[in-house]
């Protein structure tokens, strides 16, 4: 039966500016031309440098609306570009939104999306700067460009791993990954890997510690999961690593889960996206300055393996005092592929 609900079509693009207005704060006095303009004018901050990134969340590929809230969305939108800025230890600043539009989409979802938004935005500071709205015959598409600043020496890239590192993840793993399966077999979003799924938690916070600190030789995100990180982190130093699978800080409720599905809680925990963690490989000299990172952070903070000199990807397995490597196993999902 067709929903009685109004939808966007009914409303011009300045109406839907303005419902996007209502849900944001004063502009602060860096950011000189905002909203309603041809472009933003923003002023440079003093003696940084700026991080920029972009994601695009397309329905059907990054989301399914029939268990994904619309405040979901928006909050999803915002934060796989916030924990690309972290991964940099750069502080968040100001936001570019576009957006795709289904003329069926019901304008309580619309607002919905843009709540989602720009609550997570208020959290971290984050001023909208402008944007594009335009309509999609096909799929909802929220793409999102965020600017953030960093000062020169404290930036964190993923070159710069060598032999000996170390290598450590914030948080937990898995939980990305188990909690997208338990929402499509009809658990609510209200347990716990289904809520870190639907609003995960970029970690700003210990990004910014960890650059001030300069504690990290390398580092990134694990949007597409610690096995897909630690390729990259790997490739782009020139390393091999060794990874102890008796030390991934697997979440709880995500180990629970994979068990009953039947499967191997550290292979889905290596291969599953969606967490939004931090990979960082540190030099043995630098521990003190990571113990600092670690003492005034939001999370916690395992080491998980080391960076070596050979160049093999291994995962190394125990059990009953009895040790063996397995492969690292490939990503759940390839962009491309």
């Amino acid at each position: 039966m067709p929903s009685s609900a109004p939808t966007i079509a009914g409303l011009a693009e300045t109406a839907l500016i303005d419902r996007i207005r209502r849900h944001l704060p004063p502009p602060p006095s860096w950011l000189r031309v905002g909203i309603g303009d041809d472009a933003a004018i923003v002023e440079p901050a003093r003696n940084r440098l700026d991080v920029l990134s972009v994601d695009a969340l397309v329905e059907g590929v990054h989301f399914d609306r029939r268990f994904t809230p619309p405040d979901a969305i928006g909050h999803r939108a915002l934060a796989v570009n916030l924990s690309d800025l972290a991964a940099m230890g750069a502080q968040p600043r100001l936001a570019l939104l576009s957006m795709a539009l289904p003329s069926a989409l019901a304008v309580d979802d619309f607002d919905a999306i843009i709540a989602g938004f720009a609550r997570l935005a208020a959290v971290y500071g984050v001023h909208l700067a402008g944007g594009n709205l335009t309509r999609s015959p096909g799929p909802l598409v929220v793409d999102v460009t965020v600017m953030g600043t960093v000062k020169p020496r404290r930036a964190i890239t993923r070159a710069g791993a060598r032999p000996g590192d170390r290598l450590y993840v914030t948080g937990a793993l898995g939980a990305g990954a188990a909690g997208l399966e338990m929402l499509r077999a009809g658990a609510p979003g209200t347990e716990g890997p289904a809520v870190r799924y639907l609003r995960p938690e970029p970690r700003v916070r210990m990004g910014l510690l960890l650059a001030r600190n300069r504690a990290p030789s390398a580092g990134m995100d694990l949007s597409d999961g610690l096995a897909d990180g630690i390729r990259r982190l790997a490739a782009a130093g020139g390393v091999g690593v060794v990874i102890d699978a008796g030390a991934l800080p697997i979440d709880p409720d995500a180990r629970a889960w994979f068990e009953r599905q039947g499967d191997d809680p550290v292979a889905r925990s290596l291969s599953g996206g969606d967490d939004y963690e931090l990979l960082i490989a540190v030099h043995p000299r630098r521990r003190g300055r990571l113990a600092a990172a670690r003492k005034h952070g939001d999370t916690a903070i395992t080491e998980v393996g080391v960076c070596t000199a050979e160049l093999a990807l291994v995962v190394r397995r125990t059990v009953d005092g009895r040790s063996w490597d397995m492969e690292l196993p490939g990503p759940e999902f390839e962009h491309f592929g």
